[in-house]
């Protein structure tokens, strides 16, 4: 039993080849930004989307979703940066607001689709799995960097921590809650799961997916932050970003019921699959069929008997007069 009292950390947290720095960090989130948008676009498609116009979108989307990431961090962590403030620039050693990027890469989207006038209601279902998803992976991140654990825990599945990374007022502790893993699991294998199940069954509108995404996740952040010892604001208990939950939460289920009563159907192309599993709306149709299609339409217009005058008048049967 003793050797399943805790949860050791990694000994390292880099990958160090020749005079290159690989942060495990850095390598999980990039892993957890692709996974999202190879689901996500796959989604977006069979939602009746433009796959290179979702890449477009998400690229942007990314990269100025993680520009306010780490200014919301570094603004709400400036004691941290007063000795080094050219460590703003270093994301590999953590410190990415989530809230924050998540509020600037939806700002962005919603510009970015407004402009095409596509349909915002799609590609927020389609994130609405993707995006988890990448959390889940990018959590593991925080585990290498012994960053984000909650406060002290003698649980089977608490975590080492080494004393340097320890709070002050917890540096006697060993273990502590691994909040990290407990959002990671929340989010891949009951968020996802719970998305998927309400749509196979019919139960979600065009753009409750993405509400349900939004309440579930700001639920389980809430409880993590009652948790998390790396909070530097807290009002009657609850820090700056478990207040951020509550109203996002209270703001989702107030989308879920207005998406619910708009009923509008999700169109849905080609066969089901594990990560849209609601059956077809719309048959797909091969790019072959179409161009038969299209070639059939020129055939039939421009066939002999179909002769039309300049005038608009059909002359075929018309008399000529000498």
């Amino acid at each position: 039993m003793d050797l399943l009292a805790a949860i050791s950390s990694p000994e390292r947290n880099v990958i160090e080849i020749g005079p290159l720095t690989i942060f495990f960090y850095g390598i999980l989130i990039a892993i957890g930004v692709i996974v999202a948008i190879i689901v996500a676009r796959r989604r977006y498609v069979r939602f009746g989307g433009d796959g290179e116009f979702f890449e477009t979108v998400a690229i942007w989307a990314v990269v100025i979703g993680f520009l306010g990431a780490r200014a919301a961090y570094v603004v709400t962590h400036t004691a941290r940066f007063v000795d080094r403030p050219h460590a703003v620039f270093f994301i590999w050693e953590g410190g990415l607001a989530l809230y924050g990027g998540l509020t600037f890469g939806a700002l962005t989207v919603i510009y970015l689709v407004h402009k095409r006038n596509a349909d915002l209601f799609s590609f927020g279902d389609a994130v609405a799995i993707g995006v988890p998803l990448a959390q889940a992976i990018g959590r593991w991140g925080n585990y290498f960097n012994q960053e984000l654990f909650g406060t002290p825990s003698t649980l089977p599945w608490a975590i080492i921590i080494d004393p340097v990374n320890r709070p002050p007022q917890f540096a006697d502790f060993e273990t502590f809650h691994p909040t990290f893993l407990y959002e990671s699991v929340w989010n891949a294998l009951i968020l996802v799961p719970v998305i998927l199940w309400l749509e196979k069954r019919g139960k979600l509108a065009k753009g409750s997916s993405f509400g349900v995404y939004i309440v579930m996740y700001s639920f389980i952040r809430f409880w993590m932050e009652l948790l998390r010892t790396d909070t530097t604001f807290r009002l009657f208990g609850i820090s700056r970003n478990g207040w951020v939950s509550l109203a996002v939460f209270i703001g989702g289920l107030i989308w879920i019921r207005w998406a619910q009563k708009r009923a509008e159907q999700r169109t849905l192309i080609g066969e089901p699959y594990l990560l849209s599993p609601q059956p077809a709306t719309v048959a797909a149709v091969s790019a072959d069929a179409v161009l038969e299609a299209d070639q059939a339409m020129v055939d039939q217009a421009t066939e002999p008997g179909d002769a039309v005058a300049a005038d608009g008048s059909d002359d075929t049967d018309d008399p000529v007069e000498a």
